[in-house]
This record gives C-alpha cells, sequence and structure tokens, in this order.
C-alpha cells in the first residue's frame, strides 16, 4: 500500500460571509490548495466533499460546477464535527487502497448564530430545560465539573485555555478573531454554561479549507519538497458502555482515536511537536489533553497553569487561535487543522511557527459520536 502525502492544503479566513454560497466557499479554498500544489481540477481524479448543513446538497457536485466538471467521482461526507476530517480520510483510504493517486479533500460550512444540540424531538413532554440540556455548552459544561470534582480542576485553569488560545490568534491571521482576552475578561464574560463563559465557547463562523493528497509515487514526480506525510488516519465511534445516558461520554471515543493513531504512526504522544485539537469549550481542550495521552488523567490543569500547551511550550496545543477564536465551521474544521499543522511542519508558519516540529495531530470530535484523528510528518 502507498503512503499519503499532502502536497497542496489551504484554507481561507474565516469569517461571515452572507453574499456567497457553500459551493462558492468551498471553491474558493479547493483552489488555493490547487495552486499551493502546482495541480489543477484537470489532475485530480476524486473529491471527497464535507458539509454537515446541506448534506443533501450534493455540494462536491456544485464546487465542481464552480471550478471545473471532469467527470471524476465525487463523494459526500456528514460526520458532525469530525465531517471535514471524515472526507480527508476519505480521500487517504483512496490512495492507500491503490484506487487514486491524486485527489481533492474539502471541507465547507456556512453556518447561522446561537447554540448547537439540543431540541425535544419525539412524543410527550420534551426533555430540554426539564432533564437538563442537551445543547453543546451544556454537555462541555457538565463534562468540565465531572473533571472539576475528579481533580479539582478549577474556573481558573479553564479560563486560562482561553487566554491562551485567544493569545496564538493574534498571530494567525486566518483567524476569525485575532484579539487578547485577559483573564478577568474571560472570567468576567456572560457566562452560558458553568463553567464555559461567552469567551469560552466557540465561534460559529463560515469557513472552508481543501488538501490534495497523493501516492509516493505521485509526491516523488512533484518533489518532496514541501510534501507532508500522512502517518496516521483514524475515525472512531463509541464503544457500548453502561453508563448514565443523561451525561453523553466526550472522551471515550478520542482515548480509542488516540490509541490507535499512535499505534498507526509508530510513535507516541511525546513524540508529537504541535497538536490542533477540538476546543470547542475551554472545558474541553482540558479533558482532551488527557484523552490524548498528551498528560496523564488529572494532571490536565497543572499542564495549563505551566504553559505547557502555550507557544513556546513543551507540546503546544492549538496555535492556530483554535476553534474559540479561529472559528469553528463544522464541515470545515477537520480540514483546516491539517491546513495549520502542515503549515508548521513545512516551517511556514510566521510569528506562531512551531520551532523543529516534525510531528503534528490533529484531532476532531463530533458528539454522536464520531473522532478523527491524523498525525502528519514533516518530509524534507
Amino acid at each position: 500500500m502507498s503512503d499519503v502525502y499532502v502536497v497542496g492544503v489551504d484554507m481561507i479566513k474565516f469569517g461571515r460571509f452572507p453574499e456567497k454560497t457553500v459551493p462558492q466557499l468551498g471553491s474558493q479554498a479547493a483552489l488555493m490548495a490547487l495552486d499551493d500544489a502546482g495541480l489543477t481540477i484537470q489532475d485530480m481524479q476524486a473529491l471527497y466533499c464535507g458539509n454537515l448543513g446541506q448534506a443533501n446538497a450534493m455540494v462536491g457536485q456544485r464546487i465542481l460546477q464552480e471550478i471545473g466538471q471532469t467527470g471524476v467521482a465525487v463523494v459526500n461526507c456528514a460526520n458532525a464535527c469530525a465531517t471535514g476530517a471524515t472526507a480527508f480520510r476519505e480521500a487517504w483510504m483512496s490512495i492507500k487502497a491503490g484506487v487514486f493517486d491524486c485527489v481533492l479533500a474539502v471541507g465547507v460550512e456556512q453556518m447561522g448564530r446561537g447554540l448547537l444540540g439540543g431540541g425535544g424531538g419525539g412524543e410527550g413532554i420534551p426533555k430540554e430545560g426539564l432533564l437538563g440540556s442537551g445543547t453543546m455548552p451544556a454537555v462541555f459544561a457538565e463534562a468540565g465539573m465531572e473533571h472539576a470534582r475528579n481533580y479539582g480542576t478549577t474556573f481558573e485553569q479553564f479560563a486560562k485555555v482561553s487566554v491562551k488560545n485567544h493569545h496564538h490568534s493574534t498571530l494567525n491571521p486566518k483567524a476569525m478573531y485575532q484579539i487578547e482576552t485577559p483573564l478577568d475578561t474571560v472570567m468576567n464574560a456572560e457566562m452560558i454554561s458553568y463553567p464555559n463563559t461567552k469567551l469560552m465557547c466557540s465561534v460559529n463562523v463560515d469557513g472552508s479549507a481543501a488538501a490534495v493528497l497523493v501516492s509516493e509515487k505521485k509526491a516523488r514526480e512533484l518533489g518532496l519538497n514541501r510534501a507532508v506525510k500522512v502517518k496516521a488516519s483514524v475515525l472512531t465511534s463509541d464503544p457500548y458502555s453502561d453508563r448514565d445516558l443523561v451525561m453523553p461520554d466526550v472522551n471515550g471515543v478520542t482515548r480509542i482515536a488516540a490509541k490507535q493513531a499512535y499505534e498507526m504512526a509508530g510513535i507516541g504522544p511525546e513524540d508529537v511537536s504541535l497538536v490542533e485539537l477540538h476546543d470547542c469549550f475551554a472545558t474541553a481542550e482540558i479533558l482532551h489533553y488527557e484523552n490524548l495521552g498528551l498528560c496523564s488523567d488529572g494532571d490536565a490543569g497543572r499542564m495549563i497553569d505551566d504553559g505547557e500547551v502555550a507557544l513556546g511550550g513543551r507540546i503546544p496545543v492549538n496555535v492556530s487561535g483554535g476553534l474559540l477564536s479561529k472559528g469553528h465551521p463544522l464541515g470545515a474544521t477537520g480540514i483546516a487543522n491539517i491546513y495549520e499543522v502542515c503549515t508548521h511542519l513545512r516551517g511556514e508558519a510566521g510569528d506562531r511557527q512551531v520551532e523543529g516540529a516534525r510531528f503534528g495531530m490533529t484531532h476532531v470530535i463530533g458528539l454522536g459520536s464520531a473522532c478523527g484523528i491524523h498525525i502528519l510528518e514533516k518530509v524534507a
């Protein structure tokens, strides 16, 4: 089976673009990634598109209507917040299987405003608001409070995640927000669901990202000087567990994926230079330090206190600004994370560059459940 390489990758600056359609947004990132690879749509043998909001609208085909209909296979993916990572993985698998040598993966989303999740559904008395809440802020607040109960994690430690990621965003011109948020500003912001204040919640934005994946043979033809090797690609779902179903398990699916990814890549967490993980809420980032094996259980609060996960620390996390400030267009996030890690492995991240980066990890979780993890390696 061929190794797989990323030879072109890019993303648009995240923001709000009501004047554009979803295919137009996706097309923009697709053309940017093709330009980055020095290729055209005529060189692509397949397109894998991730989009959640218009999952039945054949967005991949509509992107080709914008940039060139060449008759290739198109696969449309929808997998909650793991949608973009799933599209990328399907593209990876097609090359790994020897079916194609050169494919395009695109993730795109146009988001609304307000809370995600919740709702009653079904017949009878609605559960939302009566038996807790299924909105995402409430789910991840509950998970954070469970961590606090078990390990003594404090409100201030959760808030420091937001301070860190907002600072990182000031170094990323493609982030939606590029502002400093001091600790007292974060802690005193409007409370959404304790301990997550408004500045500890990810941003609903529009965005797109794309990547060109090729076989090793094709990569060598194109030149390996800026190629990035995909060392591991893993997608998991929740196993059955006998637990209280009113409190979703937001940890298990990541722990399974991380174990598989490290085994596939032949490395351990100590070898990873940087991580782009799913900080949909500040509480989530703390949990995922432990879920990804970056520290032992109960040690995540110390990691944020000691600056180990900040730029310049032992293992920088979300140097892009993360979902908290870069933004979280659901279908695009998985590939946007890959763009960020590839940029560092290529040594092209500018002021936010993680020096000496060799291995990078990306992680997304779609509650419901799906977890996509990729480990990428510097080649040249």
